[in-house]
């Protein structure tokens, strides 16, 4: 892809939304559990993206490894603000007629989803900026070994290798979190 003069060009912009928001989109909806807020904070990366576009330097790589930290940063203020809600998640209704799990039950399952979100954010906060770029990009954006190995400008080897470690540093460091 050409140097994308997207601050000047409208055009550029709409192309770099169209060529990217699969991407985008692909990362949110495992961190968040929730595909209409994944929808709303790809739109927000876009935008975030659109006002910041002239602190985007062309590098002559993929813009996704840009794309997808604002959707990590759009992401991590999004929790924070949930923090400080006073509404409650509340389980989808089933059908009245069929008994469904008893209040306990969906109140430990709630918990056991915000336990297990937590070692996952601690457990990546234990990798290397590379290694985490690369663990987010193929297992929460779905990316295969190639398509992370071209948004990172690395070599097919490299993603393997830094997947790898990862994994190795992630194990331990669930390891270590639960010790």
């Amino acid at each position: 892809m050409a140097d994308p003069d997207t601050h000047r060009d409208p055009e550029a912009f709409a192309f770099l939304c169209r060529e990217y928001r699969g991407t985008v989109y692909g990362c949110l909806p495992a961190r968040t559990r929730d595909r209409h807020l994944a929808e709303d904070l790809t739109q927000e990366v876009f935008a975030r993206a659109l006002r910041n576009i002239s602190g985007f330097a062309w590098r002559g790589t993929d813009p996704a490894a840009w794309l997808t930290t604002i959707a990590r940063n759009i992401h991590l203020d999004e929790l924070g603000r949930s923090r400080h809600r006073r509404e409650m998640p509340v389980a989808e209704c089933g059908d009245p007629g069929q008994p469904g799990p008893e209040p306990e039950t969906l109140v430990l399952r709630d918990l056991d989803a915000v336990d297990a979100r937590e070692t996952v954010h601690r457990a990546l906060s234990a990798l290397a900026p590379s290694q985490r770029a690369c663990v987010e990009l193929r297992f929460l954006g779905g990316l295969s070994i190639e398509q992370t190995a071209h948004t990172m400008g690395r070599t097919v080897g490299a993603v393997k290798v830094l997947t790898h470690r990862a994994m190795c540093r992630l194990r331990w460091a669930v390891g270590a979190v639960h010790a």
